[in-house]
Order: structure tokens, then C-alpha cells, then sequence
């Protein structure tokens, strides 16, 4: 459903083509007629920015950025093709400061780049249009509203009083590339004599399982004949007030909407009938989304539809930091690599910018639920200033309109880091918070989206905001404070709604491609690494620290001796952390509700915070969060001297006949203890096992009691449908740490061809850790996984965009310890 400034069969065309941009000194130019027929006209873009527009011109690096907000930057363009009358000039975006001008003359004033404008204009043919984004930088050292804190994180400490988004004003974090020109669509909208407009939905599933589906429109039409369809049935429309009508549908038997880790994410077509003529109205989902808080007020999980959901996923950063790109085929590759590794959530956080009712379409179909910051961080934002509160309250109407009828959409919150940011500075309670977040925003939320929890700021609750165990956390324990693993049990995380940054390293063909320079020496490699502003390490220190706790090696002696085998040992390390922090929060008992990892994708190719590279890639720690996600798991935790647990989870609505074996490993192939169960693995539930149970005598699984030399070095537990033989999950212990448990084994790879499929066939003689499948053009759909000696491991490969199909699969197979290498062709 589009927002509320299009209309229902209005004539509408984007206003795309023959923009050129023109670059001047802050305040050179006044009007359009000011500018010099000498300037440089570069053709641009239009959804696009000033950074699209020079990179595309070759006047732009966006790895090595010059500052975008110093100079004015004109678009314009003549509408040759727009016939004279009256018409509507619809503006969804322009970012940050701009002057509109039509024939010369000034016809809007943007404050904002959050807020979209509608101009009615009369045209006289061949109109030119011509927008004036002023310099921002200069702007930014304005003195305002005095702020009672400043964070570090961002700079300068004026974008507090401006509504633009944070992205290229972190240092460390992000490029400092600016966001400036028409980044949203800009069309035109001729309407028809009889109109319909301010359409409003809401669909609601009740606790009996029906579907509600209210819907509201404005028609200036004499007594029109309306119906609403849904779900095969249809209502009648009734006039309420002037030009106002509604409709209520109830739906007894709908299909219900859910992550798809947990069901079908059901959507259902929505028509609307006037006189007639059909017009769609889009698709929505009947879900319910409730927050239980625990009897001690200190928790906070998602219901759906009455189901307790563990949320997972990452954070949303941008799909290109450049262009601010807002369309399906930008989102897509992103948001099914999120679905297809076993997320459920995606976060977009108050330190990006809002995206636009494709990028929820897309989370509606994909089964995703969309956590929403609005875009305030850390900032002390204005208080009493009503322009400022005016831009605030018409971005929060605007975005909530553009998205009313997602069902994906699962949190609002008002912002980042906001109460963390005082609360750090040792400001009292009363400080932290303002009208923003605690009564603008969620009166609007309160009357548009009722249906979504709402919370004031992310992290929030407990005594401290940032204590992870109360409430929503921002939870780095495990990452960037470098806690041992067990840190994230004894942290008693609630929700982390970010969590795990490290420094993740892509695939070498990526390094070779976009970052061919040497891994940690090169300035070219650190510049690409993410840091906190004026802290004195970065996370690749945060990286190097679990390689040594998991591995034993010393990075610093690696990287000079054998710099290849420490980027596939830091390659493997943070998928190994993420999946053991997940089993701990999984497992049957956790206190955990959910984590998000920060973040999903990177912006710009290396070792940054992504588990995405920006070119589309997956990094090897998408792998091992798709195995930590899955919706049917197995999980080991270490349980000291009460020994090794082993966890089994079914997340469907389905009961499951499964068969779980354990067997301990002597030098990763002898198998010195072993046990088998075979049950009914119920829906929705978490089962424990003891495996000493399992093994029907003692055993010291975990090494703890230390009675001589370790008798294994790796346990295995492998989950088995016993309607198919199917594996489901598996699961990996080392009591002695994945150092020692390193092995030269032998693997045997080839080629199975099923169709038009390729696969890889795999034994190994041992244990093989971290086992990467380097197959030029295509993706293998597990990699950097651990092969236990026994039955054969079939792994499908994914053709990558343009690859030939006819040319046979060629390859390389190596494991982590392994001086053996196969070379394998198809």
C-alpha cells in the first residue's frame, strides 16, 4: 500500500529521467536563474543522491569519500513531456536542506529528510523544476538548543538539530559519505475527477483465531458503491462522515501470519471494488504480537499468536551506502540471505534511515519480523523546539502510513542508545529521556499501529539500560568487552537487540576481487576494520582474543608466520562464537528471548561487522548462524562437573520422530563412548538430555574432573529423523579446546550431478574442523562446517549470478589443521 499522498486511479509518473546535477559554493547561487552557464552538468539519477550521481560520473570514490555537505548541490530538469494543468508534484524524500523551485519560482521549503511533500502546481508546458539542496556542513557549527550531553560516536554534535540520517558521520563505523539530493522518488500525480484517498487499513487477529480487517478511505464520488474483498468474502462499504467510509470484514477461518521459523507467513490480497473497477490495495497478514514481561516485570519476549517466539537475526545497516537505494531488487538479495540463513527478525536501527514498504513487503513474504527504531541515536535531541517536535511527529505519521497494512512489522522503538548514552554519563534517571520518545512518538504509534509493542528506546529496562538482565539489551559481553563464552550465560541476557560484533572476514575470492592488499599490515585493510571512536582497540583485537581462547594460537605470531591460516582460523573463530553463545541461549532453561547480531550486511567490501559482504557475498559466519538458527536443533552446553547436555529443539508446529546419537571421539576417529535415543520430539518444545544418560555409564565429557590424560577430544551429537533418515542438526564438543582437536585429516570430495544440481560428496578419515568448499562460481549451501568421520556429508551448490551452466563445477576442499587439499572437478 503506498502512503497517503497518492491516490486510488490518479495518473501518476516518476519524474526520473534528464536530471542533471550542478555543484556551487554554499550560497553562490540563490535562485536557478544564479547559475553560470559554464557549471558542470553531470547527468543524474532521480531516486538517487549526489554520491550515485559523481560515482557514476567517475568523480567519486566511495572508498576514499570527500565531504558531500560543503557545496550546494542543483538538480534540474525540464518536463518536456508534462502537459499544462493542474497537477500534483509529490517530493518522497530530499535530503537534508532543500529549496524547490518551479519556472524560478519557490514552491517548497524541506527541512527534512524524513518527511515527503505534497505541492499541487499548474503547469504551463515545458516547466523546469529545479531543487537546491544547501550545504549542511556549515550549518551542523549553529549554535541550538543546548544539549546536556554529547556523545562520542557521532560527529558533528549539530546533526541533533537537523532530522538527516547518522550514516557517513561515525567515524569507525561507516564511510563518511554524506547523504544528500533526491533520495526517495519524486512524481507527478494528475488525479481523475473522482478520487479516493487517505485509505486506511489495520487487520488484527483476535484470540478466537478470526481475522478483523478495518478499512477506512476518503471518496469525493456522489454515493459510490464500494466493497471491500478479502480472504474470498466482501463487505460493503458505509459512508461514516463527509466523503469518509469504512468497512469492518471478519474473517472466521483466515490463515494466519508467521515467522517462518515458526509457520507460513500467510498474506492475504486486499481489493477494493468502486463502481465496478477493481483497484488493489495491496497484501497483508493476520498475526497477533503481544509482550510478556515475566511475573518480575524484568523480562521482554514476543508472542506470536500466542506463541513464545526466540527472535534472531541481525541488524539492517543500508543496501548501498552511496545511492540509499529503496527498491525490491536492492532489499531482496539481503533479506533472502537472512531468511535462507534461519533468521526471523531484522532491526533497523535508529542510526541508519528509514526504508522504504518494499523492504517490508519483502519481510512480509519471507516470513521476517521488522524491528523499528525511528532514526534518533544517542543524541540529547531538542525539547521545546516546535519545528523540530512538527518534522518529528509528520515522519512518524508518514513512515507508520507507508507500512500500516505489514504484518511484519514487530517492535517500534524510539530510538538507539539514547538513555544508554546519559546513563553511561552518569545523568540521572530523569535525564534520560524526553518528549520524543516518551510522548510523541507513542501517542502516534498508540493511534496508527496499536497492534505493535512499543518501547521508548533501545536497550531500556533494569536498573541501568544497558544491564542485559532486565529488559533489551545491547549485549557485547561476548564481542567487544572479550568476556569468556560463558559470559552470556552468566550475564542472564533477556533480549539483545544487538549483540556479537566482531571484525568477520569474507571469502578469500571476495579479499582477491574488491581488497587484494595484505590481511591486518596494509592501511587499505585497517581502514575497512570497524573501531569505536577514541577507543584504543578496534574488533579485530575483539576477533584475535577468541582465536587465541578457542584455538590456543597467538595471533600475532600467526599473522607473521603464517598469514593464510590466520585468516581461516579468524574466518572460522567468529562463527564458532556465535554458535556456541546461540546454544547457550537456546538451550532448555536460558532466561533468552531472542538476539540480534550486529550486523547484517557490510559497506564496503572487507573485514567489517557484516555477515554479508556489500558485494552480496555471504561471509563463513553466515553459515554458522544459519546452523545456529535452525527452527529443528541440537546443541551441546558445557555443564562442568554435572557434565555435557545435549539440547534438542523443535521450533514447528509439527511433532517430531527423532533419533539423537552422542559418540566422543579419540584423535577425531576412534570412538571412545557412544549413545543413542530415540523419541517424539513434541511441537513447540526443548528437550535436555544428560549424555552420560545416554552412554548408561559415567564418562567425563567436559574434561572436568581430569582423572589422567583426556580420553577424547571432540564429542558429536547428531539429530535423525526417523521418518526419512534425514539429518537435521549437528552439534560439536571440545573439552579441550578446538586447538587440540585439530587433525591432518584425509577427505574425499567429489561431484554428484541430480538434474540440474550439483552437489559435493564428502568422507573424511577424522574429524575435520572448519571444512571450506572453494568452488569457483558457485556457492555451496554449507561451508566452514565440522565432517565427522563415518557416513558421507551431500552438500548443494548454487550457481552465482552469471555463471555458465554448462561448464562443469571446479574446485578446491580444505579443512582447518589439514595439510591435505583436494582439488575436485566436475
Amino acid at each position: 500500500m503506498r502512503g497517503r499522498l497518492a491516490s486510488i486511479g490518479a495518473e501518476e509518473s516518476l519524474l526520473s529521467e534528464g536530471w542533471n546535477l550542478i555543484l556551487t559554493e554554499p550560497g553562490a547561487c540563490a535562485v536557478p536563474h544564479d547559475i553560470p552557464l559554464s557549471a558542470q552538468f553531470i547527468p543524474a539519477p532521480v531516486p538517487g543522491t549526489v554520491a550515485a550521481a559523481l560515482e557514476k560520473a567517475g568523480l567519486f570514490d566511495r572508498e576514499n569519500p570527500e565531504p558531500l555537505n560543503t557545496r550546494d548541490a542543483w538538480y534540474l530538469c525540464r518536463l518536456f513531456d508534462a502537459e499544462p494543468g493542474d497537477a500534483i508534484l509529490l517530493f518522497a524524500g530530499l535530503a537534508t536542506l532543500c529549496h524547490v523551485f518551479l519556472n524560478g519560482q519557490e514552491i517548497l521549503f524541506s527541512e527534512s529528510m524524513f518527511t515527503a511533500h505534497e505541492i499541487p502546481v499548474t503547469l504551463s508546458g515545458g516547466d523546469e523544476l529545479a531543487l537546491c539542496f544547501r550545504a549542511l556542513g556549515p550549518r551542523l557549527s549553529e549554535p541550538g538548543p543546548r544539549a546536556r550531553w554529547r556523545p562520542q560516536m557521532i560527529t558533528p554534535a549539530g546533526l541533533k538539530n537537523f532530522r538527516t540520517t547518522l550514516l557517513g558521520h561515525m567515524p569507525g563505523w561507516c564511510p563518511d559519505i554524506h547523504a544528500v539530493g533526491p533520495w526517495r522518488p519524486i512524481s507527478m500525480v494528475r488525479r481523475h475527477p473522482v478520487s479516493i484517498d487517505n485509505v486506511s487499513i489495520r487487520a488484527v487477529l483476535e484470540e478466537s483465531g478470526v481475522g478483523r480487517l478495518s478499512v477506512s478511505l476518503h471518496s469525493n464520488a456522489e454515493d459510490p458503491a464500494m466493497l471491500l474483498r478479502c480472504g474470498g468474502m466482501e463487505q460493503p462499504f458505509e459512508k461514516v462522515g463527509d466523503s469518509h467510509y469504512s468497512a469492518i470484514l471478519k474473517l472466521s477461518e483466515i490463515e494466519a501470519w508467521w515467522p517462518h521459523t515458526h509457520g507460513a507467513p500467510r498474506l492475504h490480497e486486499l481489493t477494493l471494488v468502486s463502481d465496478g473497477v477493481e483497484f488493489p490495495l495491496g497484501r497483508t497478514g493476520f498475526r497477533r504480537i503481544d509482550v510478556d514481561r515475566g511475573a518480575d516485570g524484568d523480562d521482554f519476549a514476543l508472542l506470536v499468536n500466542g506463541e513464545r517466539i526466540f527472535c534472531r537475526g541481525a541488524v539492517w545497516t543500508t543496501a548501498d551506502i552511496a545511492r540509499l537505494p529503496g527498491g525490491r531488487a536492492d532489499y531482496e538479495p539481503f533479506l533472502r540471505l537472512a531468511a535462507a540463513a534461519g533468521m526471523n527478525m531484522i532491526r533497523i536501527g535508529g542510526t541508519m534511515a528509514y526504508e522504504t514498504p518494499d523492504f517490508f513487503a519483502l519481510c512480509d513474504e519471507l516470513g521476517l519480523l521488522v524491528w523499528q527504531d525511528f532514526m534518533f541515536a544517542n543524541f540529547d535531541y531538542p525539547r521545546n523546539d516546535k519545528a523540530f517536535l512538527g518534522h518529528v511527529h509528520a515522519e512518524v505519521e508518514e513512515f507508520l502510513h507507508g507500512v500500516q497494512a505489514s504484518p511484519s512489522l514487530a517492535v517500534l522503538c524510539g530510538g538507539s542508545e539514547v538513555h544508554q548514552q546519559a546513563a553511561m554519563l552518569g545523568l540521572p534517571a530523569e535525564f534520560w529521556s524526553g518528549p520524543v520518545t516518551d510522548e510523541i512518538i507513542p501517542a502516534v504509534v498508540a493511534r496508527m499501529r496499536p497492534d505493535v509493542p512499543y518501547v521508548p528506546n533501545s536497550p531500556y529496562g533494569g536498573a541501568m539500560p544497558f544491564s542485559p538482565n532486565a529488559g533489551i539489551a545491547h549485549y557485547y559481553g561476548v564481542g567487544a568487552y572479550m568476556r569468556p563464552i560463558a559470559d552470556a550465560r552468566r550475564a542472564d541476557v533477556r533480549f539483545a537487540s544487538e549483540s556479537l560484533a566482531f571484525a568477520h572476514v569474507p571469502q578469500q575470492r571476495t579479499l582477491q576481487r574488491h581488497l587484494d592488499v595484505p590481511a591486518v599490515h596494509s592501511p587499505l585493510w585497517k581502514a575497512r576494520v570497524p573501531r569505536d571512536r577514541s577507543a584504543s582497540w578496534d574488533f579485530e583485537d575483539v576477533r584475535d582474543f577468541y582465536l587465541q581462547l578457542l584455538y590456543g594460537f597467538d595471533p600475532a605470531e600467526l599473522r607473521r608466520e603464517d598469514p593464510e591460516r590466520y585468516l581461516d582460523l579468524s574466518r572460522a573463530v567468529t562463527g564458532e562464537v556465535i554458535e556456541e553463545t546461540f546454544a547457550e541461549w537456546r538451550r532448555k532453561g536460558s532466561a533468552c528471548n531472542g538476539a540480534l547480531v550486529w550486523t547484517l550486511q557490510d559497506l564496503l567490501p572487507g573485514p567489517g561487522w557484516g555477515v554479508i559482504d556489500s558485494t552480496r557475498e555471504p561471509k563463513p559466519v553466515w553459515y554458522a548462524m544459519r546452523r545456529a538458527f535452525r527452527p529443528v536443533q541440537v546443541v551441546f552446553t558445557d555443564e562442568g562437573t554435572n557434565g555435557l547436555d545435549v539440547h534438542v529443539i523443535n521450533e514447528t508446529d509439527a511433532a517430531l520422530d527423532v533419533e539423537l546419537d552422542v559418540v566422543c571421539l579419540r584423535d577425531g576417529k576412534q570412538q571412545v563412548v557412544s549413545g543413542s535415543r530415540a523419541f517424539k520430539l513434541a511441537a513447540r518444545d526443548t528437550e535436555r538430555l544428560s549424555c552420560t544418560a545416554l552412554f548408561g555409564a559415567f564418562f567425563d565429557t567436559t574434561y572436568a574432573f581430569r582423572f589422567g590424560p583426556p580420553a577424547h577430544d571432540a564429542s558429536v551429537a547428531r539429530l535423525r529423523s526417523l521418518a526419512d533418515g534425514a539429518i537435521l542438526a549437528e552439534s560439536f564438543h571440545f573439552p579441550c579446546g578446538r586447538g587440540k582437536a585439530l587433525h591432518d585429516a584425509r577427505i574425499e570430495a567429489s561431484f554428484t550431478r541430480d538434474g540440474d544440481d550439483w552437489f559435493v560428496d564428502l568422507r573424511t578419515d577424522r574429524l575435520a574442523q572448519s571444512v571450506h568448499i572453494g568452488v569457483e562460481s558457485y556457492r555451496a549451501d554449507d561451508d566452514w562446517f565440522h565432517l565427522a568421520p563415518g557416513a558421507m556429508r551431500r552438500v548443494k551448490l548454487h550457481a552465482l549470478s552469471g555463471a555458465e551452466s554448462d561448464i562443469p563445477p571446479a574446485g578446491e576442499i580444505r579443512s582447518l589443521g589439514s595439510s591435505h587439499r583436494v582439488a575436485i572437478e566436475g
